[in-house]
């Protein structure tokens, strides 16, 4: 499954801030500047963050000073998002920086503004005098009635209405996990470690694999966790122990100082939700999701492996029958650092799909470009690279989105595709700049990812498209309020349109525009892509079962009974088929649930329910450009403004269901058989 920094907003974990300055937005605003980021140097985001901090404050007090009788929807809700709006460019940007920028005085000085900024968030939603001014408004229309709900419940969920001294304890606590969040993913994001490895240790990889890593004075190969070094080791090293010395050493990247902070952060968020009178962190946190409850996330959880065990069993002996056959032995045990090595070589036997000659096959530009076309189709959008924008890295690239029908400008997204030192280490859609129409707010986007320059293997392929899927997301919400805009839903309904897109990197009514988009580019070939999807489907069984143990582990830390992670993570693991391996440290590298993804790694599964049950309103044809208007129009564009399952049925014209999904989790069996 993809990494990403989906949520409200996909990496930054927080559903309260999303917008931009007004200022930026004024009509008449040129073409050059329109989309711009701010990108301040490191000496000037002190003054900035706390002029920001001081013009909220301001709009808060007003909003504090109005007679209860008195108070609208025009004097709360519409300044409430217009403040969130005028203090984005300095804290939503400033949190894409502290990510991506490779200056690390700025990243450090944004980080400090984050914390600031935050702190005084925690602080603001605990004000009873503001929520008593937001619980007096009454609602216009739907969307006012939901954007008040959602606006309560932030309040609520701060601890607004605990006694003060539990308030005040509450807000330390919340100031508290901020600042370790931060310090988990900086130990992750900026670990520079290289293995040390000799030509023969790396027999196996490809020249082009070999001639990107650097080498010592001694002629050894250096490998690094960014991932277009770590995975051609692990999917085509010969050597065992090589692989082995891989794994371990990238599933301790965080360090024994992310054990620390992670047990840290799980007895804080126990005491947390005692503060707020749930029994367990699960219990508190489900209360405002999709699903509601912990019982309904472990019932679905059970359906999951109850529907997986059997795949995975058997695509686990068909792994250790091939490693057996590589060894020369009678029977083999396989291990995790065998998992992608054997995987690949089952898929080139079996469905004649070599992952080189994928990447031969989607370059980097032309695919992007294929991309585009793509979504353009699909949408009714035009894109046109800017090149005159302001970038914090060179090889960024940034594009202006307009409305085929009525030539309108729509917004900005930016491509930070390859990985460098310091930068994030996943793959994430940023919103930085999310819709208003009520102030006239266009929204930005951007999608930062570590892919291979030289092109697109078929992993790479599909979590271009999955985050392409949040980009638009972002970048084609027409939201009233900011705080619904865009990716800013329930977490366990972000990532759905980001699935559902996955498939449009496979399907063949695709292909006919790849010469569109490229005719000095080889043809796509048809027959390739059917391979492709052939092969995707070996290994459904072990990377479900794979994503139910990380979702497991997440709901047990967050249970009613403290734990220590590794402790609790290397009982669980041990149950697993492959059991646990000595020495490594899982969960010090697990970013998602010390953010946003705490309580709510089910989301990924729980959400592709409802991505392919969406996926199946295009029928035969994914390029259908009706039912691409209708998602554009039922779902992208409203964000949350509206219930996220009344979108779904809307979209669907009946009530979800789960068939699709569980019949994807047997696929791979039933293919073989």
């Amino acid at each position: 499954m993809h990494s990403s920094s989906t949520s409200a907003n996909h990496a930054r974990c927080r559903r309260f801030v999303v917008a931009l300055l007004a200022s930026t937005v004024a009509a008449g605003i040129n073409a050059a500047e329109r989309g711009a980021l701010p990108l301040p140097a490191a000496k000037d985001i002190p003054a900035l963050c706390d002029r920001t901090v001081a013009d909220m404050d301001a709009t808060v007090k007003a909003i504090e000073a109005l007679p209860l009788a008195d108070v609208t929807i025009a004097n709360t809700l519409e300044p409430w998002s217009r403040m969130q709006g005028e203090m984005s460019d300095v804290w939503w940007v400033g949190g894409l920086l502290a990510n991506v920028s490779p200056d690390a005085d700025v990243r450090a000085a944004e980080e400090a503004c984050d914390l600031k900024i935050q702190g005084y968030v925690n602080t603001m939603l605990q004000r009873p005098e503001l929520y008593a001014r937001f619980k007096a408004v009454r609602p216009a229309d739907e969307i006012d009635a939901e954007t008040l709900r959602s606006t309560l419940y932030e309040f609520e969920e701060k601890g607004v209405n605990l006694a003060p001294d539990r308030r005040e304890h509450a807000a330390m606590i919340f100031s508290r996990l901020d600042k370790l969040q931060q310090d988990f993913a900086r130990n992750v994001r900026e670990n520079t470690t290289r293995l040390t490895f000799t030509a023969d240790e790396l027999t196996g990889l490809a020249d082009e694999d070999l001639n990107r890593l650097a080498r010592d004075d001694d002629g050894n190969y250096l490998v690094g966790f960014d991932y277009p070094e770590y995975f051609p080791v692990m999917e085509s090293a010969l050597s065992d122990e090589t692989r082995r010395r891989m794994y371990v050493g990238f599933q301790t990247r965080g360090g024994p100082e992310n054990l620390h902070i992670l047990d840290e952060v799980v007895g804080l968020r126990l005491e947390l939700a005692h503060l707020m009178g749930f029994a367990s962190f699960a219990e508190f946190v489900t209360e405002n999701r999709m699903t509601g409850t912990p019982q309904v996330v472990q019932k679905f959880l059970d359906d999951v492996i109850n529907t997986v065990t059997d795949v995975e069993r058997q695509e686990l002996a068909e792994l250790a029958a091939e490693k057996a056959k590589v060894m020369e032995v009678p029977a083999a045990v396989i291990n995790r650092w065998d998992i992608s090595f054997y995987q690949r070589r089952i898929q080139r036997a079996r469905y004649d799909i070599d992952q080189a000659e994928v990447r031969r096959q989607f370059p980097t530009l032309p695919t992007v470009n294929w991309l585009l076309a793509i979504s353009s189709r699909l949408y009714g959008v035009e894109f046109r690279e800017n090149a005159e924008l302001p970038r914090w890295q060179a090889d960024v690239k940034a594009y202006d989105v307009f409305d085929v029908d009525s030539g309108d400008y729509l917004s900005t997204f930016y491509l930070d595709m390859f990985p460098r030192e310091g930068k994030y280490k996943h793959a994430a859609a940023f919103s930085v700049r999310p819709a208003s129409t009520l102030i006239g707010m266009t929204p930005v986007s951007v999608l930062v990812t570590n892919f291979n320059p030289a092109g697109f293997d078929q992993d790479e392929l599909e979590t271009l498209f999955h985050e392409f899927g949040h980009i638009m997301h972002g970048v084609l919400s027409r939201t009233r309020y900011t705080i619904n805009a865009g990716t800013s839903t329930k977490r366990d309904f972000v990532e759905a349109p980001s699935q559902m897109f996955e498939a449009w990197s496979r399907d063949d009514s695709t292909a006919a525009i790849w010469n569109e988009v490229c005719a000095d580019c080889t043809p796509l070939n048809l027959e390739l892509l059917a391979r492709m999807r052939k092969a995707r489907l070996f290994g459904q069984g072990i990377a479900y079962a794979r994503q139910w143990l990380y979702a497991s582990f997440d709901m047990a830390l967050a249970g009613p009974e403290k734990h220590d992670p590794l402790k609790l993570w290397q009982t669980m693991e041990r149950q697993s088929p492959l059991g646990y391996v000595e020495g490594t440290e899982f969960p010090g590298t697990f970013t998602h649930i010390v953010g946003g993804y705490a309580a709510g790694y089910y989301g990924y599964m729980w959400s592709e329910v409802l991505a392919l049950d969406m996926r199946s309103a295009f029928g035969d044809n994914l390029l259908n450009a009706e039912a691409g208007a209708r998602f554009r129009s039922i779902v992208l564009a409203n964000g949350s403004q509206y219930p996220e399952m009344d979108m779904v049925r809307r979209f669907l014209g009946r009530e979800p269901n789960s068939q699709a999904f569980f019949q994807q989790l047997t696929r791979g069996i039933e293919q073989k058989d």
